[in-house]
């Protein structure tokens, strides 16, 4: 069971993921920004961080950049999850940090493949 934090500000969205996931046995914070989530992340750090591109107040480009420069957050695995599925984006997503990246729409088998993956990889599985 590992503690993941998902920052997305579509609420419908949020919950589907939080549903998911904690069918999965993980525990689930949600955020709807990046300034909050990475309140939540510095107050209690995450196991793992889903996090959404396009958001209001802070973007998730913005936020994995800010995850990345802190020393007590950037070792968290980040899996971005967003509609943006150019290649350019994929690959700026990736190279500023991201340990995965996820297109929507997509499976919930595939998505919870992957977190587990990670989870496994870094051994909060």
């Amino acid at each position: 069971m590992a503690n993941i934090l998902v920052i997305e500000d579509a609420e419908e969205f949020a919950a589907l993921i939080q549903f998911k996931l904690k069918g999965a046995g993980h525990n689930v914070t949600l955020a709807e920004n990046g300034k909050l989530g990475l309140e939540a992340a510095e107050k209690n750090p995450p196991d793992l961080i889903v996090l959404d591109v396009m958001m209001p107040v802070m973007n998730g480009l913005e936020t994995l950049s800010r995850l990345r420069s802190n020393p007590a957050l950037k070792s968290i695995p980040v899996i971005m999850l967003t509609a943006q599925s150019s290649e350019q984006e994929i690959v700026r997503g990736l190279e500023q940090g991201a340990d995965d990246y996820i297109t929507k729409p997509f499976s919930t088998k595939v998505f919870l493949a992957r977190v587990n993956a990670i989870l496994s990889r870094t051994g909060k599985s």
